[in-house]
């Protein structure tokens, strides 16, 4: 059996109409209870994984989400592959709502979130100067290109806390930081992707200027919503398209990343952090 491409859909996209479905799988994980049921099904022939990261309905704020159990999920369904959709605010002038913008790096100012898998009696410290894979981008780009979207390869997503939208005085200052766009999610799911060893890559839906824009009204539910739809679309082709091209076996560009990352002797981890860690390192403690 092919291995799945995980896929995550944000803000407007709760399902893929590109998706054949065959299953839905409920899992329970050592974090928790993920944000839903993982659909399971082709598009393209080629086996995925799709999860609503807010859940069906949406509701979940991006602090609620269990994102260890989603990620957690992705990997337990042998996923090497994390491809996220996400709306974000542009913070340039020339990213304009409907856009796309593919982030290569992220700056994380979200608060008392769990963004690891280990503590509690195992320490571990990855690598994570480039936390999104060049390959998935490659195949972004490409695919944002083929379907006649305006897409911008590169920059940096700024991950705020939320679920309030900035102040002027937070969005100018971001501004003066030289980031390219704004959401509340990316960041945490690209670390514990970094250490369940899945690459990954966001699709930046560009929904709004957040509010330092003077001759655009601030950032808003409504204003958001207007925009969603045309992303969705944007979105779904945009994965359809990019699950054919890529090949599930490929090893992740990050395999191996958690070889000597932990700095626990693993004679003194306790069974229970053992079996709470088994899906992500009993290879290397073995």
């Amino acid at each position: 059996m092919r291995k799945r491409i995980g896929l995550v859909g944000g803000s407007g996209l709760y399902s893929l109409p590109g998706l054949v479905v065959a299953d839905e799988v409920t899992l329970e994980t050592p974090f928790g209870t993920p944000s839903d049921a993982f659909v399971l099904g082709t598009i393209s022939e080629v086996p995925v994984a799709f999860l609503a990261r807010h859940g069906r309905g949406h509701r979940l704020l991006p602090s609620e989400v269990n994102y260890r159990a989603n990620v957690w999920g992705f990997r337990k369904l042998g996923c090497s592959y994390l491809v996220s959709s996400s709306a974000c605010g542009s913070m340039k002038r020339q990213y304009e709502p409907a856009d796309i913008v593919l982030p290569d790096q992220f700056l994380d100012l979200t608060r008392g979130r769990r963004s690891t898998f280990f503590g509690d009696g195992c320490v571990a410290h990855v690598s994570f100067s480039h936390p999104v894979s060049a390959h998935l981008l490659d195949v972004l780009a490409k695919a944002s290109g083929e379907t006649g979207a305006v897409v911008h390869r590169g920059g940096t997503y700024l991950c705020m806390e939320g679920p309030q939208f900035s102040t002027l005085a937070e969005s100018r200052l971001y501004r003066s930081w030289g980031v390219d766009v704004i959401g509340m999610t990316n960041a945490t799911e690209a670390k514990l992707c970094r250490e369940a060893e899945i690459d990954y890559a966001t699709i930046g839906l560009v929904t709004d200027y957040d509010c330092w824009h003077e001759e655009e009204a601030p950032v808003s539910v409504e204003a958001v919503l207007a925009v969603l739809k045309k992303n969705a679309e944007t979105a779904d082709r945009v994965l359809a398209r990019a699950v054919a091209s890529l090949d599930p076996e490929r090893p992740p560009d990050c395999d191996g990343a958690m070889r000597f990352a932990v700095l626990s002797d693993p004679a003194k981890v306790s069974p229970e952090a053992r079996e709470r860690l088994g899906l992500l390192m009993e290879r290397y403690w073995t």
